[in-house]
């Protein structure tokens, strides 16, 4: 029976006055630059980490100015708000030609901020990773759904199912998640993350679960509540792509952006998209050429780039 306005009002009402009291991941710790050492330890604990103080004032300025550009350009093409990860939500690289914003000034910028590189080294234990994709996401006020649980990486499926996937253990012994953690994601923050506004759900220590994930109907309440918040403006979340996450209801007067760099750690690869110009590339530093080096187009091809409505 479909409900009237002031009946999903009412569910609104009640789901505020429910997360306001629940939400979050109890006792959270921000940790900071600091204490490298316990960044790494609760990154591979619990597969995920938050840091503060990573962003200076101008880069959030600048983050979420960009941010800001590009969610306008994507809302132009769904005037219905329909999304392409559910109603009001949406995955910047999955609303991109190139699959990723990388063209994008302010993706570039947090390629060169020296504190996220240190970081996912000591976390992969070697300095010769590479840029996967940059990418991330955003939800709109009106998100009053739950986005299902979801792995962001699996063992190798057939081309037919998808062109993104490469880990193949035909006796089937060894899966991805008996491995070291093949390749990061690393959100930035450009506004404060609250209990209101879709703070990202993670499951702590499923990384390594070969459980099955929970649906919508079988989770229970503790994983909905289970968000990383609150977390300020300019820091950084770091995940294990492994581990169990989703979104969550945006019942805030505001876009919630959280773009994202995503790592291939040195010995994991899977098929690439080019997403920076040639002449993009010659303008990043030495560090940031490293790590784009397999994102990039030939000096003689034009990157076609744009906005679209990718289903997930």
């Amino acid at each position: 029976m479909t409900k009237t306005n002031a009946e999903k009002t009412e569910d609104i009402q009640r789901l505020t006055t429910h997360l306001l009291a629940n939400n979050g991941i109890a006792n959270l710790q921000r940790l900071g630059l600091d204490d490298v050492e316990l960044i790494v330890k609760r990154f591979k604990k619990d597969g995920f980490v938050v840091v503060e103080n990573i962003l200076q004032p101008d880069q959030i300025a600048m983050l979420a100015e960009g941010c800001n550009q590009v969610v306008a350009e994507i809302l132009t093409l769904d005037a219905e708000r329909a999304g392409n990860r559910g109603a009001y939500r949406y995955s910047f690289g999955g609303s991109s030609l190139t699959r990723s914003q990388l063209h994008h000034p302010a993706w570039q910028m947090m390629l060169e901020v020296p504190a996220v590189t240190k970081l996912v080294s000591a976390i992969f234990g070697s300095d010769d990773f590479i840029l996967r994709a940059a990418s991330g996401d955003f939800c709109l006020p009106g998100a009053v759904e739950y986005q299902p649980l979801h792995s962001d990486v699996r063992d190798w499926l057939s081309a037919k199912q998808t062109p993104f996937s490469s880990f193949y253990d035909a006796s089937g012994r060894v899966s991805l998640r008996d491995m070291p953690c093949p390749y990061v994601c690393v959100n930035f923050l450009p506004q404060d993350v609250t209990k209101l506004n879709g703070p990202t759900r993670q499951i702590p220590g499923t990384q390594n679960s070969r459980a099955r994930i929970p649906s919508l109907e079988e989770e229970p309440e503790w994983m909905r509540l289970s968000t990383v918040c609150p977390a300020p403006a300019g820091s950084i979340m770091i995940r294990d792509t492994r581990a169990w996450h989703g979104g969550t209801p945006n019942l805030s007067e505001a876009t919630r952006s959280i773009p994202n760099l995503e790592f291939y750690a040195p010995w994991f690869r899977e098929p690439m998209v080019p997403g920076i110009s040639y002449q993009d590339y010659k303008k990043l530093s030495e560090r940031a050429q490293q790590l784009v080096r397999h994102s990039v187009v030939d000096s003689s091809e034009q990157l076609v780039t744009g906005p679209i409505l990718r289903a997930p």
